[in-house]
C-alpha cells in the first residue's frame, strides 16, 4: 500500500512510519521541518516537506495514497486554538477531496463527542465533524486517551516543589494511553479495509490520580509523592508563571474541568475498548529514566 501520514516524527508518527515501513508498504511522512528530511528517510520513509496551511502541497502529498493519516499539530502560538484547529481540519477535508483519497485514519481524542468544555478538544470534535462530511470517503477516528507523555510536564514541579497536581483531585480517575501504542492501532487500522464513518477508543490503563502519584513517586525514589488538587485560578497562575500562553492556558484549565467531573470519559465508558498493553507502572519506569 502507499500510506501517507503526516506528524513529522512525533511521538506516534516515528512509531507509525516504522511499524509501516516494516510491513513492506511504501510510506510518505509530511513534515513542515526540512533538517526532518534524512531521519525520515533513515526509517526506509519518504519525505515530503511542507505546511498543513499548504492546500496544494497537502493534495499533492495526498494524491495517489490508498491511506491517509491526519492529525492536527499543535500550534501552542495560536491566538485562537479551536479556530486554528478548524482551519487546519479544514484544509486537510479539502485536500482529501481533491486528491481522490478514500481512506483516512484521524487522530482525535477521548472527549471528543463533546462540542464544549473540553479545552483543547474541542477543536477535534469539530475536525470529526468536517470529517464526516466526506462524502464516498471512509474515516476511522482514533480517540485515544490521556497520554503519558504529558506527566513528563510534571517534572519540574516534583524536583522543585515535591507534589505533582493540577486542577482536579486525587480520586479523580484518569483515562491513560502510550503514543506507541496509539500508533500500532492506527497502523492496524490503515492496513485493514474499513468503510463508512466510525470512531475507536485507544486506551492502556485507567487509574485515579493517587495512584499515579504513587507509581511515579515509587519509580522515582520518592515514594510518599503526593497528587494535590489545585483551583482552577491557581492552575491557571501555575502555567503562566511558567510561560504557557494565556490561550493554551485558559484550554488546559477547561479540559482540567472536564477531568474533574468525568464527563471527559463518559462516552469511552459506553465503548468499553479493549485495553492495549502499556500499563502505568510500565511508563512509571520511562518517566523515571527521563527524570
Amino acid at each position: 500500500m502507499n500510506i501517507t501520514i503526516t506528524g513529522s516524527l512525533g511521538n506516534i508518527s516515528k512509531p507509525l512510519a516504522q511499524t509501516l515501513v516494516s510491513a513492506g508498504h511504501q510510506v510518505t511522512v509530511i513534515s513542515s521541518n526540512a533538517d526532518k528530511v534524512k531521519a525520515i528517510e533513515e526509517l526506509g520513509a519518504t519525505a515530503a516537506i511542507g505546511s498543513v496551511d499548504d492546500l496544494d502541497f497537502l493534495t499533492k502529498a495526498f494524491k495517489g495514497a490508498d491511506a491517509i493519516y491526519t492529525m492536527c499539530p499543535p500550534n501552542y502560538a495560536a491566538a485562537d486554538f479551536r479556530s486554528y484547529m478548524n482551519t487546519v481540519g479544514q484544509n486537510y477535508a479539502a485536500a482529501i477531496r481533491a486528491s481522490g483519497v478514500k481512506q483516512v485514519v484521524n487522530l482525535s481524542s477521548i472527549g471528543a463527542h463533546l462540542s464544549a468544555g473540553t479545552g483543547p478538544i474541542k477543536g477535534l470534535h469539530d475536525v470529526e465533524q468536517l470529517f464526516n462530511k466526506l462524502e464516498g470517503v471512509s474515516v476511522k477516528h482514533m480517540r485515544p486517551a490521556y497520554f503519558y507523555v504529558n506527566l513528563y510536564g510534571s517534572a519540574d514541579m516534583i524536583k522543585h516543589a515535591g507534589i505533582i497536581g493540577a486542577n482536579y483531585g486525587e480520586a479523580a480517575e484518569l483515562v491513560l494511553v502510550h503514543p506507541k501504542d496509539i500508533a500500532l492501532a492506527i497502523a492496524e487500522e490503515l492496513q485493514q479495509p474499513f468503510t463508512g464513518k466510525s470512531i475507536r477508543y485507544v486506551t492502556s490503563d485507567v487509574r485515579n490520580l493517587a495512584e499515579v502519584a504513587t507509581a511515579l513517586g515509587t519509580a522515582i525514589g520518592k515514594p510518599d509523592l503526593k497528587w494535590v488538587e489545585f483551583t482552577d485560578e491557581q492552575a491557571y497562575d501555575g502555567m503562566i508563571q511558567a510561560g504557557l500562553p494565556p490561550e493554551l492556558a485558559k484550554n488546559f484549565v477547561e479540559m482540567g474541568t472536564a477531568i474533574r467531573s468525568g464527563v471527559l470519559w463518559e462516552d469511552f465508558k459506553l465503548n468499553q475498548p479493549e485495553f492495549s498493553a502499556t500499563k502505568l507502572e510500565d511508563f512509571a519506569k520511562e518517566f523515571a529514566a527521563a527524570f
